[in-house]
């Protein structure tokens, strides 16, 4: 049986019907893009570890468009009314797996809905649930492969925070060192393996500001 994966115009055709407003279509779509751009970045410089591990660039790619295709449901202001963008923050823990729902929802299955579900921080675990009162049934929410690996890190360079912004190494350094030693070393573990998109370059062509 050969696997059929959406194409872009599928893929936009539901970013468009899940969006409340076109300025929050314009902020999740363009993030979800560029995403794709530092996971194609960063597959293309391991091109001979992705041939002896059968990395499916492809696949990665459709789960970058559409990992935070949940986020169109955590907005306390959707822009609907005009007025500007503004998240949940109590809520926005939930859009990967809201994500994860409606993908499965919209046909979609596991093998692309995990995009969604496991791409928060650097992978949620069981006791990170627990411990830290997450409103999220106490599961590991963790990449199952390299595809979703790379897109959950890729993920961590643009914050679609508004106005939206490129993330530097630094800043998230000090992003994942806030939630402990263990998380920040889950972090400096996927550098090492998959270095570092040029951010600078990205600013500029998506004319975006990037965060130190």
């Amino acid at each position: 049986m050969v696997r059929e994966l959406p194409n872009q115009q599928a893929i936009d055709e539901i970013h468009h019907r899940c969006a409340p407003s076109e300025a929050a279509y314009r902020v999740v779509h363009t993030h979800c893009h560029i995403v794709a751009d530092i996971t194609l970045e960063l597959a293309q410089k391991s091109t001979a570890h992705w041939k002896d591990d059968g990395f499916d660039l492809q696949l990665a790619l459709v789960g970058a468009w559409l990992h935070d295709i949940g986020t169109y449901q955590v907005f306390k202001h959707d822009g609907a009314d005009g007025k500007p963008l503004k998240f949940d923050r109590n809520r926005y823990i939930l859009h990967g797996i809201l994500g994860y729902e409606l993908l499965l929802h919209e046909g979609f299955g596991e093998e692309i809905a995990q995009f969604a579900r496991n791409h928060t921080g650097v992978g949620l675990y069981r006791q990170d649930v627990i411990d830290e009162g997450l409103p999220l049934p106490p599961e590991d929410y963790v990449p199952r492969n390299d595809e979703q690996e790379l897109v959950m890190y890729a993920d961590k360079f643009n914050s679609k925070s508004v106005p939206s912004s490129f993330i530097a190494e630094g800043r998230q350094d000090r992003r994942a060192a806030k939630f402990g030693e263990k998380n920040y070393r889950r972090w400096r573990s996927l550098v090492a393996k998959y270095s570092l998109p040029d951010i600078e370059a990205l600013a500029r062509r998506y004319h975006q500001p990037i965060r130190r």
